[in-house]
């Protein structure tokens, strides 16, 4: 009788390993017990955990890849109202700042002459970003590589069986 679909332990697997790039630990962290190298070379060497850990991948890359336009767009067209009024205030509260949107703030410095300097994220660069469509291009390529990864780590144990 064929087993239908991954078990919650499994599946669980597969989440961490996208996250931590390790299946010992993966595998460890999952509850799996007994020697959690051997159980983690074992689970990736499945195909059905193989294709849960690419689908995973895929999400995730869709996922960051929006997240990173979405931080682009912020830093292209986001206000810098809150930054500017900031210049002007005494000394302002923590409960002020954390209402603040400082996004677009790379740096504050307050030198000892009692001003302050703020810098900004080049609004620039993030519109080149976005014209060009890499978004997010540093995240995509880690979550691929473990998906290339799992996939050669997969096709080496089936080899050997």
């Amino acid at each position: 009788m064929k087993k239908k679909g991954l078990s919650s332990k499994e599946k669980e697997f597969c989440r961490l390993y996208l996250n931590l790039a390790d299946s010992e630990k993966a595998a460890e962290k999952a509850g799996f017990t007994g020697d959690f190298a051997k159980a983690g070379n074992v689970l990736l060497s499945r195909k059905d955990i193989s294709e849960e850990i690419e689908r995973l991948c895929s999400l995730q890359r869709k996922s960051m890849s929006k997240m990173a336009a979405v931080g682009y767009q912020r830093l292209a067209f986001g206000s810098i109202a809150d930054a500017v009024s900031l210049l002007y205030m005494e000394s302002p509260s923590p409960d002020m700042l954390r209402k603040m949107d400082l996004f677009s703030v790379s740096e504050i410095k307050r030198p000892k002459d009692g001003s302050m300097e703020i810098k900004f994220f080049d609004r620039m660069k993030a519109l080149e970003k976005l014209s060009e469509g890499e978004s997010g291009d540093g995240a995509v390529s880690f979550y691929e590589a473990i998906c290339r990864s799992a996939r050669t780590l997969s096709e080496r144990e089936q080899e050997k069986t």
